[in-house]
This record gives C-alpha cells, structure tokens and sequence, in this order.
C-alpha cells in the first residue's frame, strides 16, 4: 500500500458510474498525497453503495451542497462528456480546483469558455489525460525533450479492439449501475464519427501533442467499411515534424496502440496496452551515439492515481503541472475539429483557423 502523506488534498468526486468506479475513487483511496473527502451523485441508491464501499466523509445528492462545502479542495468531474464543461465550471466558480475527465468539451467555444472560467477562478484544471502519467510515455517524452535532437517524424496509432470488452469484462468487476442515474439528453452513441473521435480519438492527438509540440495542421481521411472506422490523419507540427495518425475503430484483433518516433540523435518504439491492465507501455529508446537501448519497466501503472498524485502536488506545493491544462484540452478539441473538417471537404485544415463541434 502507499503510504499516506500527513497533507493530503480533500477531493471531491461528481458521478458514481463506471468510470468513477474503475478509475477515479480506487485512485482517491490509493493515492498518497488525497483523500476520497467527498462523492456526489443524483441517483440515491448508486451513492448509498459507492459511499458504504469507499466510505468518503461526506455524501452528496446536490452538487450545489458539496461545492459550498469549505473543506472540499478539489472536484474529479467523472461524468458524461456533456456535463465535463458546465460542471468544471461551477466547480471553479465555487473556489475548487478540478480534474475534469477528457475530452473537456465537444467544441472549440466550449473549451474557451472552461479556460476562460479558469482564469477567472485563480484555480488549476487538470484535463484527464492519464496516459501523459503512463511511466514508460514519461521517460520516453523526457528523451524526446532532453536527448533527441529534432524530431523528424511520428506515427502513431490507437486501434480499439473488437475483444476489447471480453478482456475488459474479464478484469473489471461489475460497475454498479442505477435506473435514476442521470443522463444527458439524446444518445452521445448516435453519431458513431462524433463519439469515436471524442473517446478514443482525445487520447491519440494528446499522446502525438505530449511527444511532438503543437500540432498545425492536419489533412485526414475516414473509411467506413463493416462497422469499422479509420481515419489517417497527415498530421504537421510547429517543430517542423511530420506525423501520422492512425484511429481505427475496432480492428479485428488484439487491442493495438503505439508509436514510432524517429529524431535525429535516436529513436523511441512504443507499445501501449488497454488502459484497464493498468500496465506501463513497453519502450524501447535508442541511442544513436552509443548504438545501444535501454527499456524502462514502468512498474508503477496506475495511471488515474498518478494522475491525480500530480495535481495535489501541484496544489499543495506549488510543483510544476506534469497533466494536460485547460490550452491543452482546447488543442486537442481543435486537432479533432479540424480532422472532422478535413474528412468533409478532403483539404489540409490549419487548426487556428476551425471553430465548431467535433
């Protein structure tokens, strides 16, 4: 177990459903520098349970009533993608930091409104990018930053599997679900484009922005062919880096997620495993000058802890932020935007230039 520090940041957790169940209060409890303080959901018999397994200090059917709680510090905003803006809004509002789930938001106006809102409050807003505190991606980014030289080109994929639930459903325990949980209006699965690239697609374009800088422009493509989506995304960076994307959903295979880095002083192979394995990638970082290299272990993979380590260590000591901020949510809205708009008219789309919904 890890041992507890004697100051620990006081989160709150808004949503009791399956990702609050597998990610986001295990990673409370476990942490070493929080504490599980709080749980809020509007459903009654989801928080009886969550709150008699995880056993918070305060429970909450009002979000209104846990954010005017004065002891509270910071919110985990685990809910529907609809909710991630205005919820991390009142949040900071109310005084909280936050860690908001990713993506932040489904458009460009909605993530400037959220950074705008962080401005105002003083507040830090971590965007839930936890592959950013896989410890393998770590060492490899701070290669890529510190040894590497120019970056000359990346290619990376994520490539969701059709067995994906057959693995998950064997290592996962049953989610707690309830019939008065609420719900956004309309079903976010009904436009499949939209909802791929927002859950799978936000992490692909966050990995690329983690290794290579900004991204500037991409051209992509979609293929739709029996129940699969691929899109390939040409994709140019501010370093002068070329990348390629891939984002296939679902492939008829195993889960297959990655990347191939090349620079001028070495190279950096990567693969990544189904996030719930709570498994570091496997790295492999050359040495152009040695001819040699080198493999980190990553034992530590618990990337929700982590992530959530990083920002109370942000808050408590003022440590620099190691997660995804606000500019860095409304990014990835702008990459994914643009991909959208490249596939509807098959140009090259600057992202400065693109507004609107993914």
């Amino acid at each position: 177990m890890i041992k507890k520090q004697d100051r620990r940041l006081r989160v709150g957790v808004l949503g009791c459903g399956p990702i609050a169940q597998f990610a986001h209060l295990e990673s409370c409890v476990k942490a070493g520098n929080a504490d599980l303080y709080a749980i809020c959901d509007a459903a009654p018999d989801l928080l009886a349970r969550m709150g008699a397994t995880y056993e918070p200090q305060k429970m909450y059917s009002d979000y209104e009533a846990m954010l005017a709680d004065p002891e509270l510090e910071a919110v985990i905003v685990a809910t529907s993608d609809a909710y991630h803006v205005p919820m991390s809004i009142r949040a900071l509002n109310a005084g909280k930091h936050v860690l908001c789930e990713k993506p932040i938001g489904t458009s460009v106006e909605e993530g400037e409104a959220l950074a705008e809102a962080v401005r105002r409050s003083g507040k830090i807003l971590q965007v839930g990018h936890m592959k950013r505190f896989d410890p393998a991606l770590e060492e490899a980014r701070d290669f890529v930053r510190d040894e590497i030289g120019e970056v000359l080109a990346l290619k990376a994929w994520y490539c969701d599997s059709t067995h994906r639930y057959t693995n998950t459903d064997a290592v996962q325990p049953l989610p707690v679900t309830s019939k008065l949980a609420r719900k956004p209006a309309g079903n976010p699965k009904a436009d499949l484009r939209q909802y791929f690239m927002l859950a799978h697609g936000s992490h692909l374009v966050d990995t690329a922005r983690f290794l290579c800088g900004d991204i500037v422009a991409v051209r992509a493509r979609l293929n739709e062919k029996f129940g699969a989506y691929c899109w390939f995304v040409e994709t140019e960076f501010a370093s002068g880096a070329l990348g390629h994307l891939d984002l296939t959903v679902a492939v008829r295979m195993d889960w297959h997620e990655g990347f191939q880095l090349y620079g001028e002083n070495g190279s950096v192979i990567a693969r990544t495993f189904n996030p719930w394995y709570f498994r570091a990638s496997e790295v492999e970082i050359f040495h152009e000058k040695t001819a040699t290299a080198h493999k980190p272990l990553g034992a530590d993979g618990h990337f929700f802890r982590r992530q959530l380590e990083g920002l109370a260590d942000t808050v408590l000591t003022g440590a620099p932020m190691r997660g995804a901020n606000v500019e860095d949510g409304i990014a990835s809205i702008r990459a994914m935007v643009a991909i959208a708009r490249s596939v509807e008219t098959g140009e090259r789309v600057e992202l400065a230039s693109v507004s609107g919904s993914v």
